[in-house]
């Protein structure tokens, strides 16, 4: 019998304050491109050892960052003149049945790869990789050692979700994905993937800024920047209006001055502002669900990289998210709702600590008229974990 509790959570709902701020950062964002990577890692750490080993062995990459490099910007093209710095950190099994795993070369190779399919102007060769990854504590090894259809928690760990979406969240989250889609890119290769967009709205006026890093090899002169720009902007007001919300206002690269000359506007060399302007760090990006909600509940968890088969920080913070989704899918009558999960280190990570859902009804619908099927849907949930791990593992569900 699992500890679930459902409470009829009485608070004004997010869409009916007063004010909402949302945030996402693009693909090539300096905290992104940490937790995309060191995601990745995991990933292919995974296929190794089930490859080598048929099953898969201790391993937390979740403790990544990117240091900045230096770049000389220069319209038609500038040069990167620091290689910024990809440090991989963190525990992972190096050796089994005295068999031995290249953890760092497949955390190097892994990185490249990766830069090579998703910055499109940032090679490579022109990243320094340092892995300070090391062997893994012998009782979180042990916990795959264990036997058990279910693997234990290896940590005591809280974890929230939630759903719907709201319409400035799904905005917010929209946007990016269309400036860092390929039909965008081929239309302004001019724009960069380090994108930041931050969505506020008070009462129903909604606005969003955007920060978008402009190549500069592709840009001739300051006019020519400022006609870019109005270019892209253009595009992206029309795709925005027509496809998510006709009555946003948006703005992009604000920070911009005319009068100061090439100091004046958002320049880079690579399309990445790691490549100079900023560092990056996994935890530091986007929720699971791929935008971070200020006015939401969350938690500091950072789930990229982590074990996707025992760390509940990973597990319980994707679930939960999903838990309500389908939650709010399948049950009638509900406005808004919140799942925390918490671990206990040792547990099945099928029987946590508590399932909690906090539910908005619509007013017409009565709590205990959905206790019931909104418990089925959790213990249904957590029944199917192993599998719901396996997805994880294989990167078939995407945390940022």
């Amino acid at each position: 019998m699992r500890n679930i509790h459902i409470e009829n959570d009485k608070s004004r709902s997010i869409e009916e304050r007063k004010t909402e701020v949302v945030e996402r950062k693009g693909i090539g964002h300096p905290d992104t491109i940490c937790d995309s990577v060191m995601e990745r890692i995991a990933i292919e750490l995974t296929k190794e050892y089930r490859e080598k080993f048929n099953r898969v062995l201790h391993h937390n990459m979740d403790k990544g960052m990117i240091a900045a490099g230096e770049s000389i910007t220069k319209f038609r093209g500038g040069e990167i003149v620091k290689k910024p710095k990809l440090i991989f950190g963190d525990r992972a099994t190096f050796e089994y049945q005295g068999e031995k795993i290249n953890v760092d070369r497949i955390a190097i190779e892994t990185a490249k790869k990766w830069l090579k399919e998703n910055i499109r102007n940032l090679k490579p060769g022109e990243v320094r990789y340092s892995s300070e990854i090391k062997p893994a504590a012998d009782n979180l090894s042990d916990i795959f050692a264990r036997k058990g259809k279910k693997p234990p928690a290896n940590d005591t760990s809280a974890a929230v979700g939630y759903a719907p979406l709201t319409p400035l969240e799904k905005t917010v989250k929209k946007t990016e994905e269309i400036l860092n889609s390929k039909e965008y890119k081929k239309k302004h290769p001019y724009t960069g993937e380090d994108v930041k967009v931050m969505g506020v709205r008070v009462n129903n006026d909604k606005k969003i800024t955007i920060a978008m890093a402009f190549v500069d090899k592709n840009i001739d002169t300051v006019q020519d920047y400022f006609r870019k720009k109005e270019r892209a902007l253009e595009t992206i007001k029309e795709r925005v209006h027509n496809e998510i919300d006709e009555e946003v206002e948006i703005y992009l690269n604000t920070l911009d001055d005319k009068k100061r000359g090439k100091k004046g506007i958002y320049l880079t060399v690579t399309g990445t502002s790691a490549e100079a302007g900023d560092s990056g760090q996994v935890g530091r990006g986007n929720l699971v669900n791929g935008i971070i909600p200020l006015n939401r509940p969350h938690v500091s968890e950072a789930a990229a990289g982590k074990n996707s088969y025992s760390h509940v920080g990973k597990i319980y913070n994707c679930l939960s998210d999903k838990m309500a989704e389908e939650i709010y899918k399948e049950v009638n009558g509900l406005k808004e709702v919140h799942i925390w999960l918490l671990s206990q280190i040792g547990k099945p990570i099928d029987q946590p600590m508590i399932a909690s859902a906090q539910i908005k009804t619509n007013g017409n619908t009565k709590i205990k008229e959905i206790e019931k099927p909104v418990e089925e849907e959790i213990n249904k949930q957590l029944e199917n974990i192993n599998e719901f791990c396996d997805d994880l593992s294989r990167g078939k569900i995407r945390i940022y």
